[in-house]
């Protein structure tokens, strides 16, 4: 199998900067799969975890909105955050899921800014918690 760089770029730093073999990420229509090779493609991301696979190593990035963008040896991946499952507090992530939950379930108290505020917050910390496990399963 061909590798590609994948690069994970947020307006601080550089998260991850790897050769891959392939790349699973969460767009806007659905989850997308991607190979050496794949067709040239940008594309807005959901928040959602960003697996990356080289041989027999996963990795799962945790990845909060952004863009893709598709070259045939190159991926970029323009989020607007990124968190490396190490780099992700697991207390502070299950605290902030419950507070958005809370707001979501007062829903009736609230205006639409605050209710789509809560439900991106309730996306961040399921991601977090997500990446979170899946690392501290394989360990």
């Amino acid at each position: 199998m061909s590798s590609f760089l994948l690069e994970i770029v947020t307006p601080e730093h550089v998260v991850y900067s790897k050769e891959v073999d392939s790349l699973t990420v969460r767009g806007l229509e659905g989850e997308l799969g991607i190979l050496r090779g794949h067709i040239p493609l940008v594309t807005p991301l959901q928040v959602a975890p960003v697996v990356a696979k080289t041989g027999k190593e996963t990795t799962t990035i945790a990845v909060h909105g952004g863009f893709i963008e598709v070259q045939s040896d190159k991926v970029i991946v323009l989020a607007e955050s990124a968190e490396l499952p190490e780099e992700i507090d697991l207390e502070r992530a299950i605290a902030a899921r419950e507070r958005a939950e809370r707001r979501l379930a007062a829903r009736s108290n609230q205006d639409r800014v605050d209710h789509r505020r809560a439900e991106l917050a309730l996306q961040r910390a399921v991601t977090r918690i997500n990446v979170s496990s899946d690392n501290r399963h394989k360990q």
